[in-house]
Protein backbone atom coordinates (compact mmCIF):
# COMPACT_ATOMS: atom_id res chain seq x y z
CA UNK A 1 0.00 0.00 0.00
CA UNK A 2 1.26 3.27 -1.21
CA UNK A 3 2.62 5.59 1.70
CA UNK A 4 3.12 8.95 2.31
CA UNK A 5 5.32 10.60 4.99
CA UNK A 6 4.68 13.90 6.41
CA UNK A 7 7.25 16.85 6.38
CA UNK A 8 5.99 18.94 9.12
CA UNK A 9 9.40 20.56 9.80
CA UNK A 10 12.49 21.97 8.10
CA UNK A 11 14.44 19.49 9.96
CA UNK A 12 12.46 16.12 8.90
CA UNK A 13 13.88 17.29 5.11
CA UNK A 14 17.49 18.22 6.12
CA UNK A 15 17.23 14.83 8.63
CA UNK A 16 16.49 12.91 5.33
CA UNK A 17 19.74 13.66 4.16
CA UNK A 18 21.76 14.13 6.67
CA UNK A 19 23.04 17.69 6.58
CA UNK A 20 22.45 20.26 9.71
CA UNK A 21 19.34 22.41 9.59
CA UNK A 22 20.70 25.75 10.32
CA UNK A 23 17.17 27.36 11.81
CA UNK A 24 14.09 25.63 12.48
CA UNK A 25 12.16 27.64 10.33
CA UNK A 26 14.43 28.14 7.42
CA UNK A 27 17.24 26.38 5.93
CA UNK A 28 19.17 26.64 2.88
CA UNK A 29 21.74 23.96 1.43
CA UNK A 30 23.95 22.68 -0.73
CA UNK A 31 22.29 18.78 -1.18
CA UNK A 32 25.72 17.53 -2.76
CA UNK A 33 26.71 18.17 0.82
CA UNK A 34 23.96 15.15 2.26
CA UNK A 35 23.75 11.66 1.85
CA UNK A 36 20.52 10.35 1.57
CA UNK A 37 18.89 7.87 4.16
CA UNK A 38 17.16 4.60 2.75
CA UNK A 39 16.70 2.90 5.78
CA UNK A 40 12.86 4.22 5.18
CA UNK A 41 11.21 3.75 2.31
CA UNK A 42 7.92 5.92 1.42
CA UNK A 43 6.04 6.95 -1.72
CA UNK A 44 5.08 10.24 -1.51
CA UNK A 45 5.94 13.13 1.06
CA UNK A 46 3.89 15.91 2.11
CA UNK A 47 4.96 19.18 2.59
CA UNK A 48 4.25 21.70 5.73
CA UNK A 49 6.40 23.93 4.42
CA UNK A 50 7.80 25.50 1.56
CA UNK A 51 10.23 24.19 -0.22
CA UNK A 52 12.51 25.77 -3.71
CA UNK A 53 14.89 23.34 -5.50
CA UNK A 54 17.96 23.95 -8.09
CA UNK A 55 18.46 21.11 -9.80
CA UNK A 56 17.05 18.45 -7.63
CA UNK A 57 19.56 15.96 -8.96
CA UNK A 58 19.59 12.84 -11.53
CA UNK A 59 18.88 9.44 -11.08
CA UNK A 60 15.67 10.24 -9.32
CA UNK A 61 12.72 10.57 -10.80
CA UNK A 62 9.61 12.31 -8.53
CA UNK A 63 6.07 12.84 -10.09
CA UNK A 64 4.38 16.08 -8.87
CA UNK A 65 0.76 16.45 -9.96
CA UNK A 66 0.60 14.73 -13.62
CA UNK A 67 3.47 13.71 -15.19
CA UNK A 68 6.69 12.66 -14.12
CA UNK A 69 10.02 15.13 -13.93
CA UNK A 70 13.54 14.36 -14.45
CA UNK A 71 15.02 17.67 -12.82
CA UNK A 72 17.44 19.25 -15.03
CA UNK A 73 20.82 21.60 -14.47
CA UNK A 74 19.10 25.17 -14.22
CA UNK A 75 15.95 24.36 -13.34
CA UNK A 76 13.43 25.32 -10.45
CA UNK A 77 10.93 24.07 -8.52
CA UNK A 78 8.52 25.33 -5.91
CA UNK A 79 6.53 23.60 -3.62
CA UNK A 80 4.16 24.97 -1.07
CA UNK A 81 2.52 24.00 2.21
CA UNK A 82 0.31 20.83 1.43
CA UNK A 83 1.81 20.07 -1.39
CA UNK A 84 2.67 16.07 -2.31
CA UNK A 85 5.10 15.35 -3.95
CA UNK A 86 5.41 11.70 -5.58
CA UNK A 87 8.61 9.36 -5.29
CA UNK A 88 9.25 7.19 -7.99
CA UNK A 89 12.40 5.10 -8.57
CA UNK A 90 15.68 6.06 -6.81
CA UNK A 91 18.86 4.80 -8.15
CA UNK A 92 20.99 2.96 -5.77
CA UNK A 93 23.78 5.25 -7.05
CA UNK A 94 22.17 8.36 -6.60
CA UNK A 95 23.95 11.34 -4.30
CA UNK A 96 21.49 14.19 -3.66
CA UNK A 97 22.62 17.37 -5.81
CA UNK A 98 21.62 20.65 -6.45
CA UNK A 99 20.24 23.35 -3.82
CA UNK A 100 17.60 23.52 -1.80
CA UNK A 101 15.79 26.40 0.46
CA UNK A 102 13.08 25.65 3.08
CA UNK A 103 11.58 27.75 4.90
CA UNK A 104 8.32 26.97 7.32
CA UNK A 105 5.05 29.78 6.84
CA UNK A 106 5.48 30.56 10.76
CA UNK A 107 9.01 32.48 9.59
CA UNK A 108 6.57 34.81 7.84
CA UNK A 109 4.44 36.06 10.42
CA UNK A 110 4.23 39.94 11.31
CA UNK A 111 6.00 40.49 7.54
CA UNK A 112 5.43 41.91 4.81
CA UNK A 113 5.68 38.69 2.60
CA UNK A 114 3.39 36.86 4.79
CA UNK A 115 0.39 38.77 2.81
CA UNK A 116 2.16 39.03 -0.56
CA UNK A 117 3.35 35.44 -0.41
CA UNK A 118 0.01 34.09 -2.51
CA UNK A 119 0.79 36.50 -5.48
CA UNK A 120 3.65 34.41 -6.40
CA UNK A 121 0.95 31.94 -8.47
CA UNK A 122 4.49 29.61 -9.16
CA UNK A 123 3.88 28.13 -6.40
CA UNK A 124 1.00 25.86 -7.91
CA UNK A 125 2.46 25.29 -11.10
CA UNK A 126 2.66 21.56 -12.33
CA UNK A 127 6.85 20.36 -12.35
CA UNK A 128 6.06 20.50 -16.19
CA UNK A 129 5.73 24.24 -15.61
CA UNK A 130 8.96 25.14 -13.70
CA UNK A 131 11.37 27.56 -14.27
CA UNK A 132 14.45 27.16 -16.52
CA UNK A 133 17.11 29.63 -16.04
CA UNK A 134 19.91 30.65 -17.55
CA UNK A 135 23.46 30.39 -16.31
CA UNK A 136 23.39 33.80 -15.55
CA UNK A 137 20.18 33.84 -13.31
CA UNK A 138 21.38 30.72 -11.87
CA UNK A 139 24.65 32.57 -10.07
CA UNK A 140 21.97 35.01 -8.96
CA UNK A 141 19.96 32.31 -7.23
CA UNK A 142 23.30 30.36 -5.19
CA UNK A 143 24.56 34.41 -4.22
CA UNK A 144 20.66 34.93 -2.89
CA UNK A 145 21.10 31.21 -1.05
CA UNK A 146 24.70 32.03 0.28
CA UNK A 147 23.42 35.51 1.76
CA UNK A 148 20.60 33.55 3.37
CA UNK A 149 23.22 30.90 4.35
CA UNK A 150 25.49 33.55 5.98
CA UNK A 151 23.02 35.06 7.96
CA UNK A 152 21.60 32.05 9.49
CA UNK A 153 25.23 30.80 9.95
CA UNK A 154 26.86 33.65 11.81
CA UNK A 155 24.62 33.43 14.99
CA UNK A 156 20.95 34.38 15.12
CA UNK A 157 20.06 38.78 16.25
CA UNK A 158 17.05 40.88 16.30
CA UNK A 159 17.69 41.74 12.65
CA UNK A 160 18.23 38.11 11.92
CA UNK A 161 14.54 37.15 10.44
CA UNK A 162 14.45 40.49 8.62
CA UNK A 163 17.34 40.31 6.53
CA UNK A 164 16.30 36.54 5.75
CA UNK A 165 13.05 37.37 4.99
CA UNK A 166 13.49 40.36 3.17
CA UNK A 167 16.43 38.19 0.80
CA UNK A 168 13.86 35.62 0.53
CA UNK A 169 11.25 38.47 -0.99
CA UNK A 170 13.68 39.39 -3.24
CA UNK A 171 14.85 36.39 -4.46
CA UNK A 172 10.98 35.64 -5.26
CA UNK A 173 11.03 38.90 -7.02
CA UNK A 174 13.67 37.66 -9.08
CA UNK A 175 11.49 34.59 -9.62
CA UNK A 176 9.05 36.40 -10.97
CA UNK A 177 11.17 37.97 -13.62
CA UNK A 178 12.88 35.42 -14.73
CA UNK A 179 8.69 33.62 -15.12
CA UNK A 180 8.02 36.87 -17.49
CA UNK A 181 11.11 36.24 -19.74
CA UNK A 182 10.09 32.47 -19.80
CA UNK A 183 6.83 33.42 -21.15
CA UNK A 184 8.36 35.64 -23.89
CA UNK A 185 10.58 33.57 -24.83
CA UNK A 186 8.00 30.43 -25.30
CA UNK A 187 5.36 33.44 -27.12
CA UNK A 188 4.73 31.19 -30.53
CA UNK A 189 3.78 28.35 -28.05
CA UNK A 190 1.80 30.14 -25.55
CA UNK A 191 -0.21 32.08 -28.57
CA UNK A 192 -0.85 28.33 -29.40
CA UNK A 193 -2.35 27.32 -26.37
CA UNK A 194 -4.68 30.73 -26.56
CA UNK A 195 -5.97 30.20 -30.11
CA UNK A 196 -6.68 26.83 -28.44
CA UNK A 197 -8.52 28.37 -25.69
CA UNK A 198 -10.29 30.34 -27.64
CA UNK A 199 -11.78 27.92 -30.23
CA UNK A 200 -12.16 25.57 -26.98
CA UNK A 201 -14.34 28.29 -25.38
CA UNK A 202 -16.51 28.95 -28.48
CA UNK A 203 -17.60 25.24 -28.82
CA UNK A 204 -18.24 24.89 -24.85
CA UNK A 205 -20.85 27.80 -25.41
CA UNK A 206 -21.91 26.92 -28.99
CA UNK A 207 -22.21 22.80 -28.11
CA UNK A 208 -24.77 23.11 -25.31
CA UNK A 209 -21.29 22.10 -22.70
CA UNK A 210 -22.55 25.18 -20.64
CA UNK A 211 -26.02 24.59 -19.82
CA UNK A 212 -25.17 21.20 -19.11
CA UNK A 213 -21.72 21.69 -17.01
CA UNK A 214 -22.62 25.41 -16.21
CA UNK A 215 -20.63 28.34 -16.96
CA UNK A 216 -16.69 27.88 -18.66
CA UNK A 217 -14.31 27.21 -16.07
CA UNK A 218 -10.57 28.02 -15.98
CA UNK A 219 -9.86 25.01 -14.76
CA UNK A 220 -11.35 23.26 -17.54
CA UNK A 221 -9.48 25.04 -20.50
CA UNK A 222 -6.52 24.87 -18.34
CA UNK A 223 -7.05 20.29 -17.77
CA UNK A 224 -7.26 21.08 -21.39
CA UNK A 225 -3.94 22.21 -21.44
CA UNK A 226 -2.71 20.00 -19.30
CA UNK A 227 -1.81 22.65 -17.63
CA UNK A 228 -2.02 24.20 -13.99
CA UNK A 229 -4.87 26.86 -13.48
CA UNK A 230 -2.65 29.10 -12.26
CA UNK A 231 -0.20 28.51 -15.02
CA UNK A 232 -2.57 29.22 -17.20
CA UNK A 233 -4.07 32.10 -16.22
CA UNK A 234 -0.58 33.94 -16.00
CA UNK A 235 -0.09 32.91 -19.64
CA UNK A 236 -3.72 34.36 -20.48
CA UNK A 237 -2.66 37.48 -19.01
CA UNK A 238 0.97 38.07 -20.19
CA UNK A 239 -0.33 37.12 -23.70
CA UNK A 240 -4.03 39.07 -23.65
CA UNK A 241 -3.53 41.81 -21.27
CA UNK A 242 -6.98 40.42 -19.27
CA UNK A 243 -7.12 37.18 -17.02
CA UNK A 244 -8.47 34.02 -17.59
CA UNK A 245 -11.30 34.56 -16.12
CA UNK A 246 -11.94 38.29 -17.47
CA UNK A 247 -11.17 37.02 -20.86
CA UNK A 248 -14.00 33.83 -20.02
CA UNK A 249 -16.73 36.58 -19.26
CA UNK A 250 -15.45 38.88 -22.00
CA UNK A 251 -16.73 35.89 -24.33
CA UNK A 252 -19.65 35.15 -22.69
CA UNK A 253 -21.48 38.90 -22.95
CA UNK A 254 -20.08 38.86 -26.59
CA UNK A 255 -22.41 36.41 -27.08
CA UNK A 256 -25.19 37.41 -24.59
CA UNK A 257 -25.24 40.74 -26.34
CA UNK A 258 -26.32 38.64 -29.52
CA UNK A 259 -28.77 36.75 -28.01
CA UNK A 260 -30.63 39.12 -26.11
CA UNK A 261 -31.80 40.72 -29.30
CA UNK A 262 -33.61 37.57 -30.62
CA UNK A 263 -37.18 38.19 -29.57
CA UNK A 264 -37.90 34.21 -28.94
CA UNK A 265 -35.53 33.89 -26.32
CA UNK A 266 -36.32 34.93 -22.64
CA UNK A 267 -33.23 36.32 -20.38
CA UNK A 268 -33.59 33.35 -18.70
CA UNK A 269 -33.49 31.31 -21.17
CA UNK A 270 -30.38 33.07 -22.30
CA UNK A 271 -28.51 32.60 -18.98
CA UNK A 272 -29.34 28.91 -18.57
CA UNK A 273 -27.52 28.52 -22.62
CA UNK A 274 -24.64 30.31 -21.24
CA UNK A 275 -24.36 28.23 -17.66
CA UNK A 276 -25.21 30.55 -15.36
CA UNK A 277 -27.44 28.40 -12.72
CA UNK A 278 -29.63 31.90 -11.55
CA UNK A 279 -30.56 34.01 -14.10
CA UNK A 280 -30.47 36.86 -11.81
CA UNK A 281 -26.56 36.19 -11.58
CA UNK A 282 -25.97 36.59 -15.38
CA UNK A 283 -28.22 39.93 -15.19
CA UNK A 284 -26.45 41.30 -13.11
CA UNK A 285 -22.57 40.21 -14.45
CA UNK A 286 -23.96 41.61 -17.86
CA UNK A 287 -24.88 44.93 -16.38
CA UNK A 288 -21.68 45.30 -14.39
CA UNK A 289 -20.08 44.88 -18.05
CA UNK A 290 -22.12 46.64 -20.54
CA UNK A 291 -24.10 49.17 -18.07
CA UNK A 292 -27.11 48.21 -18.67
CA UNK A 293 -29.24 45.13 -17.75
CA UNK A 294 -29.92 42.73 -20.50
CA UNK A 295 -33.48 44.01 -20.67
CA UNK A 296 -32.54 47.65 -20.94
CA UNK A 297 -29.99 46.60 -23.66
CA UNK A 298 -32.74 44.79 -25.44
CA UNK A 299 -35.07 48.22 -25.37
CA UNK A 300 -32.05 49.70 -27.20
CA UNK A 301 -32.73 47.90 -30.53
Amino acid sequence: MASTKDLVKVDDYCSKFNLSTLHPLVSVHDLSEGTIDRREHVDAVRYHFYGIFLKQGEGCILRYGRQNYDYQDGTLVFLAPGQVVHVGHIDANFKPSGHALLFHPDLLHGTHLAKAISDYSFFSYLSHEALHISKKERQLVLDLFDTIRTELSQGIDKHSKEVVVATIELFLKYCMRFYNRQFITREKENLGVIQRFEISLNSYIQSGKARELGTPSVSYFAEEENLSSNYFGDLVKKETGNSAQEYIQAKLIDIAKERVFDPAKSISEIAYELGFKYPQHFSRLFKQKVGYSPNEFRSLN
